[in-house]
């Protein structure tokens, strides 16, 4: 029994890694979009209308998450968990947190393009990406970490 969080910036290729790594490894794939989604009341979920996206409680939405880890430790249930969101959960859950990173700027850009970023988007997406945001995140919060480039997928 394990419990994975696939995490990185926008666009680094989190979801296509982590859908592999579950049914490879035949473990649940969990989509922390969905649950913000079903329980936008519960996490404070505001539509961030300059962003197109929703800004999210992160310790509601760990509270959801912890939930649905204890029941699955319960069960004996192995987790994929992806979110850019995922290494703000504390490390005592968590088992190994893989940080997706996109070291080709120019293909990362061209990634955020094709979902019809704005330009202000692309370039926070970016600098995050650069800043290690994610990576250092993780890092501080303790997690057992694991970099996975992706700047070689085709996408």
């Amino acid at each position: 029994m394990a419990i994975i969080i696939v995490t990185g910036s926008v666009g680094t290729g989190k979801t296509t890694y982590a859908r592999s790594f579950a049914k490879k490894k035949n473990y649940t794939y969990i989509d922390v979009n969905k649950i913000i989604d079903a329980h936008k009341k519960r996490v404070d979920a505001k539509y961030n209308r300059g962003d197109k996206c929703y800004d999210v409680n992160t310790d509601k939405l760990n509270k959801i998450l912890i939930t649905r880890i204890k029941e699955a430790k319960k069960n004996k249930e192995s987790l994929v968990i992806d979110s850019h969101l995922s290494h703000y959960l504390p490390k005592r859950y968590v088992d190994k947190c893989i940080v997706m990173r996109c070291f080709d700027l120019k293909k990362l850009r061209r990634r955020l393009q094709k979902r019809n970023y704005s330009k202000r988007k692309i370039d926070e997406n970016l600098e995050a990406e650069i800043m290690e945001s994610c990576l250092q995140d993780a890092i501080a919060f303790g997690h057992k970490v694991k970099i996975v480039d992706t700047e070689k997928t085709k996408r």
